[in-house]
Parts: C-alpha cells; structure tokens; sequence
C-alpha cells in the first residue's frame, strides 16, 4: 500500500488576493478553479513539478457558522493557524522576490541548525509561510 498527499488547504480571506499572491509571488500553478452550486468555490494550486500535490485556498467564512467563521478569521489573521513550508532551489533569491513584492517579512534568511536556509513571510490573510533551501555545505 501506498500513501501520498494529494491536497492540503490553507485559510484565506480573499481567495482572488490569495491566488494572485501564491501564483504570481510563491510561483504555483493554477490546477482548478470552479465554483459549485451551493456558492463553495474550490481553487487549488500546485507546484509545476508536483502535478499530484494541490494546495486548496479554501475561503475562511464560506460553510461555517458566522461565529466560526469569525473566529478563525481572527486566528487567521493573527498568523496563529499552522505553517506552511515550500522548498525553494534559492532562499536568498526567492527572499528578494517576494520582499519586492510588498510581501510581509517576517524573517529574513538564515541558517536554521536543522540543515536549511530559511525565511519566513505572511500571506495577505496573515499565513506563516516558510521558504527553505537545503545548506550548501
């Protein structure tokens, strides 16, 4: 038996400010994008070099009771939901892009002591998001 992740999902605000950001900042590819009768709209993206692997920009209050949905928000907009960590080729590179994009630091790039070079940003709904390149040793 085999196990593989085929999608995970990540709170958003604004999924059309999300898309932007994770196609146009982050470089994912766009895999579907279709809004269903009862008004859920499912947008995933992926890396191009992971066909298999889609992120889902799911909008924090559609489906939820607006206390829920207000509440994750809240959380959301914190960063105070879970990371996300995408493998980059290029750290340094990548920093500089996404600072030039007006994206928020959070951490500019460092050495980790568990073998990567890191930096660290938010989405524009406040995700941590985490860029890591394996140390040039």
């Amino acid at each position: 038996m085999t196990i593989k992740l085929s999608h995970t999902i990540i709170q958003v605000h604004d999924q059309d400010e999300a898309l932007a950001f994770y196609r146009d900042v982050v470089g994912l590819v766009p895999c579907v994008d279709v809004t269903m009768d009862n008004g859920y709209r499912w947008l995933s993206l992926g890396p191009a070099d992971q066909p298999d692997v889609q992120i889902v920009l799911e909008d924090v209050a559609v489906g939820r009771a607006p206390a829920d949905a207000e509440a994750l928000g809240n959380l959301l907009a914190k960063g105070s939901l879970s990371a996300v960590i995408f493998a980059v080729d290029d750290c340094d590179a990548f920093f500089e892009k996404a600072r030039a994009s007006g994206a928020e630091v959070m951490q500019e790039p460092v050495e980790q002591p568990y073998g990567v070079r890191d930096c660290a940003f938010r989405d524009p709904s406040g995700n941590h998001l985490r860029f890591a390149a394996p140390l040039k040793r």
